[in-house]
C-alpha cells in the first residue's frame, strides 16, 4: 500500500479534503468569474462549508478585485501567510493571490518560469489554510509553466485533485479547449465536467435571454467526449456589475440580511443574481461527484 509523500506541500494540504482545479484552452472566457461563482456557491452549500481560493494566474490577478478585496494585504504568522478572509471574522472564504503582494495593483508581474514555479510552491506550502473543505485554484488560459507546476508540487495529493473546464460556444474556443482537455489527460487529471460560459445574453429589462454567440457547443463537445455537461451560464450584467465593483458593499444596491443568516455582503449581492441560481445546479452536480 503506497503512502502520501512527505513534503511541505502534502504537509500544509493535509486538512483540505477537495482540490478543484478550474482550466480553460482559452483566455477571455470568464474562467474567473466561474472560479469566483464556484468558490461562493460551495460556500453557501452548507452553513459550515470551508473554501479557499487561490489565483495562480500570476501576470493577470483577479480574484482580488472580484472578491472585493483590492487593497487588502498578506501578514505573516510564525504559521506562514495568512490568507485574506473575503466574509471578515466568519473566516470561511480564504483568498491568496500574487494581487496582494504588489505595491500598486497596476503594476506588472513580469517572470520567467522558475520565478513562477517558486512562487506557486510558496502559496501551497507557506500559506497558513487550515481546514478546507473546497480549495479552488484560479489558473491562467492554456497549459503552461504555472498548470505544470500546479500538478508538480501537487502530485503527494493527487488522489484530491480534480477540474473544470470552462469555454465559451464559438468554435475557436472550442478548439483550444480540446488542447486543455488533452493536456489533463496527459497528467491524469480528473475533469468533473465542461461549463459554457457567455451562452446567451440575459436582458436587464425583460430576462430574455439572446444568443449573441452560437450555442450549445460546450455541451456537444462534452458529449463527444463522454465528459459531464455541467450547464450554460449566459451573461449576466448583474453579476458583471457585481464582480467588477471594487468595494461592493459601497457601490451596490444593499441588501437585508436576516438577524439569523451570518454572511457577508457580497454573498448576499451574488444571491440575488439570476446567475447564483444557474451555478447552483452546477454546483450540486459537482458536489454529487467529488
Amino acid at each position: 500500500m503506497s503512502t502520501i509523500e512527505d513534503t511541505p506541500v502534502s504537509r500544509r494540504l493535509r486538512s483540505v479534503k477537495h482540490i478543484i482545479i478550474v482550466l480553460s484552452g482559452k483566455g477571455g472566457v470568464g474562467k474567473s468569474s466561474v472560479t469566483t461563482q464556484l468558490a461562493l456557491s460551495l460556500y453557501a452549500s452548507s452553513p459550515t462549508a470551508k473554501v479557499g481560493v487561490l489565483d495562480v494566474d500570476l501576470t493577470g490577478p483577479s480574484m482580488p478585485r472580484m472578491l472585493g478585496m483590492d487593497g487588502h494585504g498578506v501578514h505573516q504568522s510564525t504559521d506562514g501567510w495568512v490568507p485574506v478572509y473575503a466574509d471578515g471574522s466568519e473566516a470561511r472564504l480564504a483568498c491568496m493571490s500574487v494581487g496582494f503582494l504588489l505595491k500598486n495593483k497596476g503594476d506588472s508581474v513580469v517572470w520567467r518560469g522558475p520565478k513562477k514555479n517558486g512562487m506557486i510552491r510558496q502559496f501551497l506550502s507557506d500559506v497558513r489554510w487550515g481546514e478546507l473543505d473546497y480549495l479552488v485554484i484560479d489558473t491562467p488560459p492554456g497549459t503552461s509553466d504555472e498548470h505544470l507546476s500546479l500538478l508538480e508540487h501537487m502530485a503527494p495529493v493527487h488522489s484530491r485533485l480534480s477540474s473544470v473546464i470552462v469555454t465559451t460556444p464559438q468554435a475557436v474556443a472550442l478548439m483550444d479547449v480540446m488542447k486543455c482537455l488533452s493536456f489533463t489527460r496527459a497528467v491524469n487529471l480528473p475533469v468533473l465536467g465542461i461549463i459554457e460560459n457567455m451562452s446567451g445574453y440575459v436582458c436587464p429589462c425583460c430576462g430574455e435571454i439572446s444568443n449573441v454567440f452560437s450555442t450549445g457547443g460546450g455541451e456537444s463537445m462534452a458529449k463527444r467526449e463522454n465528459l459531464h455537461f455541467l450547464g450554460s451560464l449566459p451573461i449576466d450584467t448583474e453579476l458583471v456589475t457585481l464582480l467588477d465593483a471594487s468595494a461592493p458593499e459601497q457601490k451596490l444596491k444593499t441588501v437585508t440580511i436576516s438577524d439569523t443568516t451570518r454572511s457577508f455582503q457580497l454573498l448576499e449581492q451574488y444571491k440575488s443574481t439570476s446567475s447564483a441560481q444557474i451555478f447552483k445546479s452546477i454546483v450540486d452536480k459537482i458536489l454529487q461527484d467529488i
